[in-house]
């Protein structure tokens, strides 16, 4: 645990500024941007939810466009079959099952159609002030590597991270954890030598 605790501690030190770098202004708009933001860069999504958002920013809003007008709209982030049909029945179901607003607990959040654990996270987390830790690709190979939660699958390391980290920290760490594999843990060359958490992590320990 002490391990745990430097390595929290040198994140918070790095990156005190950490936050979503999605662009949003309700609930609603996080949650679709999250759901843009699956294999796409915050960059992009950003980009597109600009000129999306400007005219449809309300699911009420959103189930006016068929399917095929929204792929026009989110082609550029990849996977936009998919990704607009999840945009779509997650819409109906805040507008048939919440009033059209976006419930504000894990539990029903997990509820909306198209909407995984991850996305679940991040909005309850980001939108509500949740204790949540979201597992992307970052957080998922930073946690690995350092050995700070070890797990073959999301799930695994969410799990992981909870026992690791004091719960009041969970939302910070997800941010910390991505910051530092955009920044410095890179998925194909981590900059181990640069790394000033390398003292207590383990892959760093094996490879330098």
């Amino acid at each position: 645990m002490e391990n745990n605790q430097a390595i929290l501690a040198e994140l918070a030190r790095l990156y005190p500024d950490a936050k979503p770098a999605l662009e949003y202004g309700s609930p609603y708009e996080l949650l679709v941007a999250v759901i843009l933001s699956a294999q796409c860069t915050d960059e992009r999504v950003n980009k597109v939810t600009r000129v999306l958002f400007s005219q449809h920013n309300t699911p009420q809003s959103m189930l006016t466009l068929s399917q095929e007008e929204l792929e026009k709209f989110i082609f550029s982030c990849g996977f936009y079959h998919n990704k607009a049909a999840h945009i779509l029945s997650c819409s109906r179901d805040i507008v048939e099952k919440f009033g059209g607003e976006v419930p504000a607990t894990l539990k029903e959040l997990q509820t909306l159609a198209g909407v995984g654990r991850k996305t679940a996270n991040v909005v309850y987390s980001v939108a509500f002030g949740g204790d949540a830790i979201a597992v992307d690709t970052h957080v998922f190979r930073v946690s690995n590597r350092l050995g700070l939660a070890v797990g073959n699958t999301p799930e695994q390391v969410e799990v992981g991270l909870q026992k690791a980290l004091p719960q009041s920290e969970w939302s910070k760490a997800h941010h910390y954890l991505i910051y530092h594999g955009r920044r410095v843990c890179h998925s194909q060359r981590p900059n181990c030598t640069e790394c000033t958490l390398r003292a207590w992590c383990a892959y760093a320990q094996k490879n330098v």
